[in-house]
């Protein structure tokens, strides 16, 4: 139970760093064949593709995320955001736009942490949204 809750958890964060360098403009190419296949992480994740993952209420994630355990809601949180901006970037949606602002300010209020590049896409997110 303990080595899957950790094998989740380094999906997570691969998952996230390779975001982090698509959402930068700084992908490599051998980590889009190798790190980024969103359904298949997503399954391991959450055991449920993007596009169901997508169809839920920000609230019914939020939910799914607490089940998880608190001290790894941060690492969810920003995965979350980086997943709905990416998506929202490349599909221009304005639900995932929504989305991806709710989980970036989920993230800052529970790491802690003032991310920079996080808070420029929140500011990013909030001009579309409004």
């Amino acid at each position: 139970m303990i080595q899957d809750k950790d094998f989740t958890l380094r999906l997570i964060r691969q998952l996230t760093q390779a975001l982090e360098k698509l959402l930068l403009g700084k992908p490599e190419e051998s980590l889009m064949q190798k790190e980024l296949d969103f359904d298949s992480l997503m399954k391991d994740i959450f055991k449920i593709d993007f596009q169901e993952l997508s169809s839920k209420s920000k609230e019914e994630l939020v939910e799914m995320v607490k089940l998880r355990e608190t001290k790894d809601h941060a690492d969810y949180y920003e995965m979350l955001g980086n997943v709905f901006m990416f998506h929202y970037r490349t599909e221009g949606k304005l639900d995932f736009a929504d989305k991806a602002k709710t989980f970036y300010e989920l993230y800052l209020q529970t790491s802690g942490i003032f991310a920079m590049p996080i808070i420029n896409r929140i500011h990013e997110l909030k001009v579309v949204l409004n």
